[in-house]
């Protein structure tokens, strides 16, 4: 009976992993982009990008986002930013850690229209 009950949870457990793991590591679409967290996280990407590359960058938008569950949080974020009068597209990830007041822009890159 034991040895039985053993192995119906263990079948089940091994059904199970795959879902539970997918959201693990995975990227995930974020619903809501006026977040006012996802906001914070973009304005910190861009001003992160101004002080490394010496731009004038601003937000315009965010147009997708996508978020990652490491240790911690990756966000990966596709931004209307204006330089100028011109307006370009940028992804940008951001590693978040849990808990913790601290940000890192991981990269910066524009998108091919």
């Amino acid at each position: 009976m034991q040895s039985n009950l053993r192995l119906q949870f263990l079948s089940v457990s091994l059904l199970l992993l795959p879902l539970i793991c997918a959201g693990l590591g995975g990227w995930q679409p974020i619903k809501n982009l006026n977040d006012p967290h996802l906001l914070e996280i973009a304005r910190f990407a861009v001003s992160e990008f101004n002080k490394q590359s010496k731009m004038n960058l601003t937000l315009d938008g965010i147009l997708k986002g996508e978020k990652q569950i490491v240790s911690g949080v990756n966000y990966r974020l596709n931004l209307a930013v204006e330089d100028g009068s011109q307006r370009k597209l940028y992804e940008a990830i951001v590693w978040e850690k849990d808990g913790e007041s601290f940000k890192k822009l991981i990269s910066f890159k524009p998108i091919d229209d």
